[in-house]
């Protein structure tokens, strides 16, 4: 006769860490593009029509428009991702954060 089977509980992969920093790093760049978006659409409306496609001159305005819009406002930004995502994770909202009942 041979042994019977062994049960093993197999632990389900559940990456919570990887997930908060994944959110994170998203709603980070979610507030980034907000903080600069007021004056990339102000800096857009002042260009010339063209032909659709970027020129190297109209990427360097746009990219000094960026840096100019999140100089001295990155630390509001993190704080916000920060609360944000606290926020999520303990009210549970964050799909792959929440507890299991």
């Amino acid at each position: 006769m041979s042994a019977p089977p062994r049960q093993t509980r197999s632990v389900p992969f559940r990456p919570h860490f990887t997930l908060l920093l994944l959110y994170f790093f998203g709603f980070f760049v979610l507030f980034c593009f907000v903080l600069v978006l007021p004056q990339m659409i102000d800096a857009a409306s002042q260009l010339p029509p063209g032909s659709g496609e970027l020129t190297a001159e109209e990427k360097e305005i746009g990219a000094a428009v960026a840096r100019e819009a999140l100089s001295g406002r990155v630390p509001f930004a993190l704080v916000a991702a920060i609360v944000t995502v606290a926020a999520g994770a303990y009210t549970g909202v964050l799909p792959g954060i929440r507890k299991r009942a």
